[in-house]
């Protein structure tokens, strides 16, 4: 691993990125090492995709790392995280936020989530559509989910090209969110717009986004 190269690329992500902007350095299948070499650059925040790899990574890395869950999340998964997850951007149905809640209540603590929507033309990513989510906003119910606590949404654009199409994407995951903001159940705590990669970081953070999920542009390109 080069260490000058990985400080040269994570200098010109964080002089792109706003204040105000948490950058979430996407460290699944990178090894150890990498991480604690970005940790030794002063970094916190790290997004991982697989719950076993996170319980792994957690176990041998600083305890002062935030670390972000992002990926597609199986309710029987849940309970590797729970312990220590900061917040989990990935929540898409209630079935896994009663999970959430469950361990959550097991562990003693409150879990923070993000709810994830689905903004993107490919069917095969996850997330709430624009009428479930309705639906969850107009049902909600504080007492079922005590333990969680509904910090914003989070949105994967769709993998095109063309960049007027991911703006449009976002717009509407960003107008929701201000709409939620200002008129949902959430209250205060309501506050994280998680949108935004490697590619189209730029585009989000233009169009609202206060979190974004970077990993190639910090780690570079995978070997193998």
């Amino acid at each position: 691993m080069d260490r000058e190269a990985l400080a040269q690329r994570y200098g010109m992500v964080k002089a792109n990125i706003p204040e105000g902007v948490l950058l979430v350095a996407v460290s699944k299948t990178r090894t150890v090492e990498e991480v604690r070499a970005l940790y030794d650059l002063g970094h916190r925040d790290f997004g991982e995709n697989y719950p076993q790899e996170l319980r792994e990574k957690q176990a041998v890395l600083p305890a002062d790392i935030r670390w972000h869950f992002i990926g597609h999340l199986q309710t029987n998964k849940v309970k590797y995280i729970a312990p220590f997850v900061h917040l989990i951007h990935s929540v898409d149905s209630t079935r896994l936020m009663d999970e959430v809640e469950k361990r959550a209540a097991r562990n003693g603590h409150t879990i923070d989530v993000l709810l994830q929507v689905h903004i993107a033309r490919e069917d095969t990513k996850h997330g709430f559509s624009w009428d479930e989510l309705d639906a969850l906003v107009a049902q909600w119910d504080r007492t079922r989910w005590p333990h969680v606590r509904v910090r914003g949404l989070m949105g994967m654009s769709s993998l095109i090209e063309d960049r007027s199409g991911i703006a449009t994407e976002m717009e509407q995951l960003a107008t929701r969110f201000h709409a939620l903001q200002k008129a949902g159940p959430f209250c205060q705590e309501f506050d994280t717009l998680s949108m935004g990669m490697s590619g189209d970081a730029d585009l989000a953070v233009n169009l609202g986004s206060n979190l974004v999920r970077i990993g190639t542009a910090i780690f570079g390109e995978r070997v193998g």
